[in-house]
């Protein structure tokens, strides 16, 4: 199968589905930290290469629902929000019969449509909570694969990348959006054995 990566600088995805032995690659902005397939720059000059699967993961900065509110207040925010909801509506009606779109909670579910699925890492083997909603276009739905309990703070889940209180424990710093956007192994795994079958 031949599968695009798109938005991903990790290699992460892409590798899992070389791993078990299709034609993948990843595309983005960035170079890849991994050694392996990878197209530097925009994914709109590729999508029309006979993909048979596509995994897009576009950014979230002007999408997220944590970062909306900033829409009304710094100028050319909310305009930044429109160029993110068009290049995601660029990858939806890309010419791939099948096509997975991740982002986090945000204004795509109501720009858009709602996620045909949310997931969590903590229901493919890490002790993490991320909740990751999935647009689908001609494919299922991604079966959890391995169920992480949480550990119960004042009656509440919590899990091994939140504090107390729930929030993330990684501190601030220049790289954080990078480390927060690499797609858990779990899931990745359970992309290229469910998707890839």
């Amino acid at each position: 199968m031949k599968v695009l990566v798109a938005c991903e600088f990790s290699g992460t995805v892409r590798d899992a589905f070389i791993a078990r032995g299709h034609d993948a690659m990843s595309c983005d902005l960035l170079p890849t930290e991994k050694p392996g397939p990878h197209h530097q720059g925009s994914v709109l000059d590729i999508l029309d290469q006979g993909w048979d699967l596509m995994i897009a993961h576009p950014p979230c900065t002007y999408l997220t629902a944590s970062g909306l509110h900033w829409n009304k207040r710094r100028p050319g925010r909310a305009a930044q929000t429109e160029e993110a909801v068009a290049f995601v509506m660029a990858l939806a009606n890309a010419p791939i019969p099948r096509i997975a779109i991740e982002n986090p909670i945000g204004c795509l579910s109501t720009r858009w449509r709602k996620p045909d699925q949310i997931i969590q890492p903590h229901q493919f083997g890490h002790d993490a909570s991320k909740a990751t909603c999935l647009w689908l276009v001609g494919l299922p739905t991604l079966q959890p694969t391995l169920m992480v309990p949480p550990r119960m703070v004042n009656g509440r889940p919590r899990w091994g990348n939140q504090t107390d209180s729930g929030q993330n424990r990684l501190p601030p710093s220049k790289d954080r959006w990078a480390l927060r956007s690499i797609t858990y192994q779990g899931i990745a795994n359970a992309m290229a054995d469910q998707w890839g079958a």
